[in-house]
């Protein structure tokens, strides 16, 4: 098995932040969600501050205080921390705070806003690999939130460098890019890791050669994630497309009304599987509509989670 894949699991889940009516972090329910999810084995690990935790929301001492009480919450599986930022410098101070809290990998997102050339980006990432040794490094590749794409040989040659360990790869903006990845970097280095970071391109990506899932859906699906892995590691295609398609009917509901990052409405959905109180998305994302929650709720009704 993959080292990587031993180490963290196949199902890696993005947390979500809760807020209160002020948009105030509240740290006590994210130890509580984080208590359900262990309680209920969604996951294998958890990701502090990726996209699904509304990172680009979230000031740095806001990021660096949700890995330290994700570290402390967490009593059953590792913690990766999110900490990619727009520059690189802020990126390196925040990869050191989370190694000075114990955490061993960080997921590092391009740079966003400044659009970098593939030159920029591997200097982006070889600096932060090397200004943070301690630190194992999974690159994040996610261009339609960027404006950029990790191309296949600039991963080839960061994954020569040592502590650079594997790739997030958003596959829905190019569904094939997974296979590009894992042909680029085998010779390289046999264990890098490739997990695809879209929900509805999970069972396309498996077939691809994706090791794994980073997965905001696994706050619900954790369960069903888990037995698609293994149906098709049993070969059994047609259980895993069964199991598949209420995960993809539930996520294609928190894309309504052209809805890009879908935090807005897949927040009240995990409020209303698990009871806990998250708080709306922070602006500038629009709560979700009644309209918009209907038709989740409906799903949600349907596939047997409510």
């Amino acid at each position: 098995m993959n080292k990587f894949v031993e180490t963290y699991g196949q199902i890696l889940l993005p947390l979500i932040t809760p807020y209160d009516k002020e948009e105030n972090v509240k740290y006590d329910t994210y130890e509580q969600l984080i208590a359900y999810l262990e309680e209920k084995d969604l996951c294998d690990s958890f990701v502090v501050t990726g996209t699904t935790g509304e990172a680009s929301l979230l000031t740095f001492e806001e990021r660096v205080k949700l890995f330290e009480t994700a570290a402390k919450a967490a009593k059953s599986k590792p913690v990766i921390a999110g900490t990619g930022c727009a520059s690189t410098k802020e990126t390196i101070a925040l990869t050191r705070e989370a190694a000075r809290l114990g955490i061993k990998t960080c997921l590092v997102v391009c740079p966003f806003y400044n659009k970098p050339t593939q030159e920029g980006l591997y200097l982006h990432f070889k600096a932060v690999a090397e200004a943070v040794p301690e630190v194992d490094i999974m690159l994040y590749n996610i261009p339609i939130f960027v404006g950029v794409n990790l191309e296949a040989e600039t991963v080839r040659r960061l994954a020569a460098i040592p502590n650079i360990v594997g790739i997030k790869d958003e596959a829905g903006i190019n569904p094939t890019q997974v296979s590009d990845f894992f042909l680029a970097t085998q010779d390289v280095d046999a264990e890098f890791a490739i997990y695809n970071g879209d929900d509805v391109m999970l069972l396309p990506t498996i077939v691809q050669g994706a090791m794994g899932l980073v997965s905001g859906g696994a706050h619900i699906f954790g369960q069903e994630i888990r037995a698609i892995f293994k149906a098709f590691a049993e070969g059994d295609n047609e259980k895993a497309k069964e199991l598949f398609v209420p995960l993809y009917r539930f996520c294609k509901t928190t894309g309504q009304n052209g809805r890009i990052l879908p935090n807005s409405i897949m927040r009240p959905a995990i409020e209303l599987v698990t009871g806990l109180d998250l708080g709306p998305a922070r602006l500038p994302l629009a709560p979700a509509t009644e309209e918009e929650m209907a038709v989740t709720t409906a799903v949600l009704k349907e596939i047997g989670k409510l």
